[in-house]
């Protein structure tokens, strides 16, 4: 990593942890949601982290911004459902994984896996480090028992590297915009 970009890295993750401290869910947020997940998508999103529920509704807004014409989800058949909803519920695999090992995962994305082996020791983070790792498969996994159409499992799914050239970066860029 150049300093440039080492710098840019270390801003987004202080911003991360700030958020993840700081997340919050307000009712209003919640309860506009009713309108359009149904009652297991709904209890999905209910059973995440605050935090992933926090960052899953900043996704969901950066793609609204990007792919809505309209006034909003309810109101707005131009929209595609299947990519607002796997940005709200990308990360619901991640299951109650609390800051430490999310740092420790972070570490170990940029200067190697050797991070993890240490980090894996402590107590919890073995667990934890494992659901980061595999949080994608979990996290589409619990979207098709939630009744998520084929294509949002699959945007879920291939999160990290999109199969679908369009919905699929842009689910990729505003998860990494927030």
């Amino acid at each position: 990593m150049d300093s440039s970009s080492g710098h840019s890295w270390w801003a987004g993750k202080v911003r991360q942890f700030r958020a993840h401290l700081r997340a919050r869910v307000r009712p209003p947020e919640r309860a506009a949601l009713v309108v359009w997940l149904t009652p297991a998508q709904l209890a999905l999103f209910d059973r995440m982290h605050v935090a992933d529920r926090r960052h899953g509704l900043d996704v969901l807004a950066t793609l609204r911004g990007n792919v809505s014409t309209g006034v909003g989800v309810a109101h707005d058949r131009a929209v595609d459902l299947d990519l607002l909803l796997a940005g709200l519920l990308h990360d619901a695999g991640k299951g109650q994984t609390g800051v430490w090992p999310r740092v420790a995962y972070a570490l170990g994305q940029v200067y190697g896996p050797w991070i993890w082996r240490l980090a894996a020791v402590l107590p919890g983070f073995g667990p934890a480090l494992t659901r980061l790792r595999e949080h994608a498969e979990v996290s589409a996994t619990m979207a098709a028992s939630a009744g998520c159409a084929a294509r949002t499992v699959e945007l879920i799914r291939n999160q990290d590297a999109p199969t679908d050239p369009a919905a699929g970066r842009q689910l990729q860029l505003a998860d990494e915009a927030n």
